[in-house]
């Protein structure tokens, strides 16, 4: 087993939270079967061959400015691209 690290928004967490509670089980296990779920197989999505195709934030360069470095401060950036 690998881990990794998930950030949800809190109604988001709450929910998982909830969940867990109310099947006796951790959250870990409970986010390890949705997405087992979701990763089942289902209709193939084309994968993506230009940039402009791409549904991350910005993907390619960016221009860090007042929030370098990005990597480390990556809410803040998507905090205030959103408020642009």
């Amino acid at each position: 087993m690998k881990r990794t690290l998930v950030q949800f928004e809190e109604e988001t967490y709450r929910t998982l939270r909830q969940r867990a509670f109310r099947e006796q089980r951790s959250i870990a296990a409970v986010v390890r079967d949705l997405v087992a779920k979701g990763l089942e197989d289902g209709p193939a999505r084309a994968r993506p061959t230009q940039v402009s195709q791409f549904s991350s934030v910005r993907a390619g360069r960016s221009r860090q400015g007042r929030l370098a470095p990005v990597s480390e401060k990556h809410d803040a950036a998507l905090a205030a691209s959103r408020d642009r």
